[in-house]
């Protein structure tokens, strides 16, 4: 799994960083979403999935890799 996100996309909701906190974080000063990692693990991905899932303004891109 690849992740991607689209800064100017996010509206700083937070639902990514509660659903999925070892991979979404925001930035202190506008909340906007930043990764905290582009790859993560197999054990992660049903959370990252549900992230992107709930995002109100569809800024997470999830590319599946083999």
């Amino acid at each position: 799994m690849k992740l991607t996100v689209d800064q100017d996309k996010c509206c700083g909701a937070g639902a990514c960083v509660l659903s999925a906190p070892e991979v979404f974080d925001q930035r202190d000063e506008d909340g906007i979403v930043t990764l905290l990692t582009s790859e993560p693990a197999p054990e992660q991905h049903a959370a990252v999935h549900e992230a992107a899932a709930v995002c109100p303004t569809a800024a997470i891109h999830v590319t599946e890799t083999d």
